[in-house]
């Protein structure tokens, strides 16, 4: 692959470079490693990654998605410039939309959907003690997606999906600071027992908290690497 011939990026095996090529980059613009207004040439990438300009542009792709990244004109693809504050103001509207979903999922799943999401919770134990970033980043998403369908509102459902995908490289990346990985799961414990109980408020207090626990977890981590 690393002659970047396509021979190894068809298929699966190409999804899953690219998501490879997106998490890498993801960490490092939300770390600043990556500045604001960097060049991200899909050749110097592709050599980087050992890997075809497919999978490349597909990254990218989906990091313009997620608004991480910018096309213009003359330039080509540049790392998008996101402030500290516009970041934090994300997260607390993330927060609140979270702890309405949770409310509402609370008192709206169905029995099938509630052992779907017990089923999600259990199986992030063993990653946990495992320590698979990846696999614990896959499934937290899932984990919040199942709790926004769970609420039976299809235009909150959404809205809560686009919020998400504006935050999710920061999402992803506050896990990488200190024992958040574990942490996150603990709350999410929590969450979980207040809808065991039937108690939408408890559930959405306790997601409002996990969600600004995310938020400066993510600080730190920026701060951590700033200061590195």
């Amino acid at each position: 692959m690393a002659n970047g011939s396509e021979a190894g990026d068809d298929g699966d095996d190409r999804e899953l470079l690219s998501d490879r090529i997106r998490n890498a980059l993801t960490d490092e613009i939300a770390a600043g490693t990556l500045a604001a207004g960097a060049s991200l040439d899909e050749q110097q990438l592709a050599d980087r990654f050992g890997a075809s300009r497919t999978p490349v542009r597909e990254a990218l792709r989906q990091l313009a998605a997620s608004d991480l990244v910018e096309v213009r004109a003359r330039r080509g693809v540049v790392v998008a410039r996101m402030t500290p504050e516009r970041i934090m103001d994300m997260f607390e509207t993330s927060a609140e939309i979270e702890a309405m979903c949770v409310r509402l999922a609370t008192y709206r799943m169905t029995p099938l959907e509630r052992s779907h999401l017990i089923g999600l919770h259990d199986m992030s134990h063993e990653i946990v003690e495992n320590g698979d970033f990846d696999a614990y980043d896959a499934f937290n998403r899932e984990f919040h997606e199942t709790i926004y369908r769970a609420t039976h509102n299809g235009f909150l459902a959404e809205q809560a999906i686009a919020v998400r995908t504006r935050l999710n490289a920061f999402r992803r990346t506050q896990l990488r600071q200190g024992d958040r990985m574990r942490k996150s799961r603990d709350e999410h414990d929590a969450i979980m027992q207040a809808i065991a109980e039937g108690d939408g408020e408890m559930a959405s207090r306790r997601m409002r908290a996990h969600m600004l626990n995310a938020a400066t977890a993510l600080r730190r981590f920026i701060e951590a690497n700033k200061s590195a």
